[in-house]
């Protein structure tokens, strides 16, 4: 019969694998927050009676450039999410 060694090596690379993790998380945070932009930009879109498709280009615009520039920056979304709460009330707003 063939020899099997005994040896129990961990071949795992943790160090990889939580690179692996939290880039997965990071671009979950990155496509949660422009389903958002894509949502209020939507709502300007159909709401909106006056510049709805410059507000709506505008807003997705800026928020695509404020999520490149958090992306490159670190881990925190503060200009993104800020951009998307103002975004959401210049909408808001407009429409009403």
């Amino acid at each position: 019969m063939a020899e099997h060694g005994t040896q129990t090596s961990s071949a795992m690379d943790y160090d990889e694998a939580h690179r692996t993790y939290a880039g997965f998380v990071k671009g979950a945070v990155v496509l949660t927050i422009m389903s958002c932009y894509v949502l209020v930009a939507l709502c300007a879109f159909a709401f909106i009676d006056k510049g709805n498709v410059l507000t709506g280009f505008a807003g997705l615009i800026i928020g695509t450039i404020a999520l490149i520039v958090d992306l490159r920056v670190g881990n925190n979304w503060y200009l993104a999410v800020g951009w998307l709460v103002l975004f959401g009330l210049i909408t808001a707003v407009m429409i009403g």
